[in-house]
């Protein structure tokens, strides 16, 4: 073993004794921490408009701080972005993390010097908890490769701007530069399809042990791979048995990740934004990703249903319940409040709290009043792929068809296979079923000739990559809604 794994035994044993402190107090630690942020952003320009200095309990807080997204916040990121000081958080941002929305345009996240931690300590710490439970530390030893966005940057107001990936980029500790790749030079290529070729140039003789990144660019990296030597992953890279990823659900992407590796591999999920690092899959035995309750943030949860009223009820920590959707809002110290990061969550334990990340708040259909949402149509997807073992998924989007050309309206479901199923028609009553079981409003549909049975259409070979890089959005951090309400997405694929 090397000197790097060899150390983090000891590191790692530490990290999860100091976790298990917090999270045997986690209601405390998270009252704790409603107070900490609220007194220390009191002299603030948002702490002055919304009378910080009269919130003594939780109470107190939700009364004060309306629940908004970006676009409520905007008028304080221009104030920011002015040069002003102390608007939402003491001084200035150390960062702006620059990343794009639906209805905002270009969004710019302030990261503090108190946040940053919170983004670079919990991927570390999440790399060690595995450590701890596995005893497995020989990644370390070896090349480790993370499939980022650009980590340069440049200023507004003075203040470096750049996107979360190539931001935490400069906070890979020292120890660990040595064995990462791609090159810094590399990492700076903006085309995707460019700066695959040259990741691969880099990386296609080294050992391998751990890769990280979003589910299908990974993939994209295995297939130019494969093209490239006609061989599995695991013949390329004997080394490589840890993935870590984020971003999307794992499951749709599994079957294919794991034909084109060639074995079974452990892996990590982790729970990034731009606005925090909110959870890490903690270990290997266990369902769903720990909810980091001490690491500067203060999470609120709004039950999904509820999301869009005029005064959703709003829960702390201690309130929320096993099984049902939440939409998470969060308060932190880089200045975000009463923010909806537009993710649903829900709780698979509740000691410790652990969440899975169920879907987007936004992307939904509800064309007719179903109210389908993300985590209905993947858990359908995986149990059609299950009874189908021989089918392998690139990537898929669900919209619905409200006004087809002849006959019922339906929900199309655009699917571009790398193996399709056998009998399409049985994979295509599979999935149906099983959403009518998940989804009763969907299911009353059906019965009652409101719409008819789903509607699979199948994509040529890179339909997504290709839609991807039509938007500009190819690689890196970007990915595909997994479903929508209207048909743009559908129109254009």
């Amino acid at each position: 073993m090397g000197i790097r794994s060899i150390l983090s035994k000891p590191l790692a044993a530490y990290v999860v004794a100091k976790q298990k402190k917090w999270i045997s107090r986690s209601a405390e630690v998270q009252t704790k921490w409603q107070q900490q942020l609220v007194n220390q952003a009191v002299n603030t320009a948002f702490g002055k408009d919304h009378y910080f200095k009269d919130i003594h309990n939780y109470d107190d807080f939700k009364q004060a701080i309306p629940v908004r997204d970006y676009e409520d916040l905007k008028p304080y990121i221009n104030q920011i972005l002015e040069g002003k000081e102390n608007v939402l958080w003491q001084g200035k941002p150390l960062y702006f993390a620059k990343t794009s929305g639906t209805t905002s345009g270009t969004k710019y996240i302030p990261i503090s010097k108190d946040s940053i931690h919170n983004h670079i300590d919990s991927a570390r710490n999440a790399l060690l908890n595995y450590i701890n439970e596995t005893g497995k530390a020989k990644f370390l030893d070896n090349k480790l490769i993370f499939l980022s966005g650009s980590p340069e940057m440049h200023e507004n107001a003075g203040i470096k701007t750049g996107r979360l990936s190539g931001i935490s980029t400069h906070h890979v500790p020292a120890y660990l530069q040595a064995n990462r790749l791609p090159s810094y030079e590399t990492n700076c290529i903006e085309d995707w399809e460019t700066k695959l070729e040259k990741i691969i140039d880099e990386t296609i003789d080294q050992p391998m042990s751990l890769i990280s990144g979003i589910p299908p660019w990974v993939q994209m990296y295995f297939d130019r791979i494969q093209a490239r030597t006609g061989k599995k992953i695991k013949d390329v890279f004997p080394t490589f048995d840890l993935f870590v990823y984020g971003g999307v659900n794992f499951e749709p992407y599994r079957a294919k990740l794991l034909d084109s590796i060639g074995k079974k591999i452990d892996s990590i999920e982790f729970f990034p934004a731009s606005e925090g690092f909110f959870a890490y899959q903690d270990s290997q035995n266990h369902e769903g990703m720990l909810l980091l309750l001490d690491t500067g943030i203060f999470y609120e949860f709004i039950p999904a249903e509820e999301f869009f009223n005029e005064k959703p009820t709003r829960l702390s920590i201690e309130q929320v319940e096993i099984g049902k959707n939440y939409a998470l809002i969060i308060n932190n110290n880089a200045g975000l409040w009463g923010y909806s990061i537009g993710d649903t969550v829900k709780f698979v334990s509740l000691n410790p709290y652990r969440v899975i990340v169920s879907g987007r708040i936004k992307h939904f259909i509800s064309a007719f009043g179903e109210h389908v949402i993300g985590e209905e149509v993947e858990k359908a997807m995986k149990f059609a792929c299950q009874r189908h073992p021989e089918v392998e998924i690139v990537e898929f989007t669900v919209a619905p068809m409200v006004a087809p050309n002849e006959g019922l309206p339906y929900h199309e479901w655009l699917i571009e296979f790398a193996v399709p199923p056998r009998d399409m028609q049985q994979f295509t009553n599979d999935l149906d079923n099983k959403m009518t079981e998940l989804n009763v409003y969907y299911d009353d549909l059906i019965a009652g000739s409101i719409l008819k049975k789903l509607v699979i259409t199948p994509l040529k070979k890179n339909a997504f990559i290709d839609y991807m890089r039509s938007e500009g959005k190819l690689g890196g951090q970007n990915k595909v809604p997994r479903l929508s309400n209207d048909r743009k997405i559908a129109n254009k694929l």
